[in-house]
């Protein structure tokens, strides 16, 4: 129905659905890396997994002064990894959570929730390991939501109601995207794909 769930803040249990004028998209074909992002990348600072631990990449997106994860979200968005409808990418320095991402698949549509980062460029890495898989294992759609300038540095766009529900239509419309049913992509590969389409 393109509505997504937040929360005031941490301690009013209470949610609401929201479904903005504007919303926020990557496009897949259009991520952009700098050159010293792509340098990042080619540096392989990080190790990046899938779905290694989903429970502590909520846990940090939710660790700010002000959050819209409360308790309630944080439960359900489990309840949804359990039933495989929630995924997060995470980066590791060693065995230290230094960054990540978490969302949730529909149909051929990732609805990104929210992401962080410890160490510098760490979830402009996830992002763009990110966009890269979501695009080889067959997805269309990456809603980010709302636009930050952080997220349009990137590639990101807004996009009207109306044209968004009509990707979502669309993108719910021919059967459904497994994010686990190919191997997260190199570091080569990121860079490559954006390098050739940004």
């Amino acid at each position: 129905m393109g509505v997504f769930p937040m929360a005031e803040r941490r301690d009013d249990l209470r949610v609401f659905w929201v479904d903005p004028e504007a919303r926020g998209i990557f496009p897949l074909d259009h991520f952009h890396i700098s050159r010293s992002l792509s340098r990042t990348i080619r540096r392989a600072p990080f190790s990046v997994t899938l779905n290694r631990d989903f429970a502590s990449v909520v846990t940090a997106c939710a660790d700010r002064d002000e959050t819209w994860i409360n308790d309630t979200i944080y439960s359900l968005y489990q309840d949804l990894h359990r039933m495989g409808h929630a995924h997060s990418l995470e980066m590791w320095d060693g065995d230290a959570l230094v960054g990540g991402v978490y969302g949730v698949t529909l149909g051929r549509a990732f609805f990104g929730e929210s992401m962080f980062s410890r160490r510098r460029d760490a979830s402009k890495v996830a992002l763009a390991y990110l966009v890269r898989h979501l695009s080889n294992t067959g997805f269309r759609l990456f809603d980010t939501q709302f636009l930050t300038p952080h997220l349009a540095s990137l590639g990101a766009v807004k996009i009207p109601r109306k044209t968004y529900h009509e990707m979502l239509e669309a993108a719910l419309s021919d059967g459904a995207a497994d994010i686990t049913s190919r191997p997260l992509p190199d570091a080569q590969s990121v860079v490559q794909r954006s390098t050739q389409t940004s």
